[in-house]
């Protein structure tokens, strides 16, 4: 990909573009071991290197981050009172990075993070029904009529009801605890549909998202990039819908 040299450097945060721009003027940026002062020139992203004040500076079109969310930040990129998703992500390049989809404030688990906006469509789109898992503790006794309400869709106050879930009882009782895998992303959906059995919802916790899966070793507010296999099963899931 052929890019302009303070687009490059900006697109993988080292500053803003004014500030860019003053500084490959001032002699401090180099393109293949030689001194540029123009901004305007065109690097391959493929094959040049970039060094800015002496620092080498790679190129990432795309950066996926996997993040176990934890309760009480916002999926947001920017937010003037309340911690971000995107703020957890420190050792980023990129400065337009988002959260794919929504995760209450109290909810936690798995959150892509990423600046792929095709993908994220994809994986988002309501037609391509990609399965989201999760686990939650129910306050109220989950019964085998409940999964049958579930499996056929409920109403929750909805133009039209969910689509079918697949719901596990793990543990029934005063506190129950299930599993529950959707193929929607309304808003509020999970604690909505157990609202409408007569239930609430006191704790929920993503654990998959298509093919991606939660990395147990993952402590609430820890992340780590994706790896290659994952970032293909995601682009394959793509190519399957």
């Amino acid at each position: 990909m052929m890019i302009r040299l303070d687009k490059y450097l900006a697109d993988m945060g080292a500053g803003t573009r004014s500030e860019i721009r003053k500084s490959i003027r001032a002699g401090r940026a180099a393109v293949n071991g030689a001194v540029t002062k123009r901004p305007e020139i065109k690097i391959d992203t493929e094959k040049d290197t970039v060094e800015l004040n002496g620092q080498n500076v790679s190129y990432e079109a795309y950066e996926y981050f996997m993040l176990n969310k934890p309760s009480g930040t916002v999926s947001a990129v920017t937010d003037r009172q309340e911690t971000t998703v995107v703020n957890l992500i420190r050792d980023r390049k990129r400065d337009d990075l988002f959260p794919v989809g929504r995760l209450d404030k109290d909810t936690e688990g798995l959150l892509l993070i990423t600046n792929d906006g095709a993908l994220a469509h994809r994986l988002l789109s309501p037609a391509k029904h990609v399965d989201k898992i999760y686990f939650a503790r129910i306050r109220g006794a989950v019964t085998e009529e409940d999964k049958k309400l579930f499996a056929r869709g409920l109403d929750i106050g909805d133009e039209k009801p969910t689509m079918p879930a697949d719901l596990t009882i793990c543990v029934s009782g005063e506190i129950s605890e299930i599993t529950l895998t959707i193929r929607e992303g309304r808003f509020h959906q999970v604690k909505r549909m157990f609202q409408a059995v007569g239930k609430e919802v006191i704790y929920l916790k993503r654990l998959g998202m298509g093919p991606l899966i939660l990395d147990e070793h993952l402590k609430p507010g820890e992340y780590r990039r994706l790896t290659d296999k994952e970032v293909t099963e995601l682009c394959s899931l793509e190519r399957k819908q």
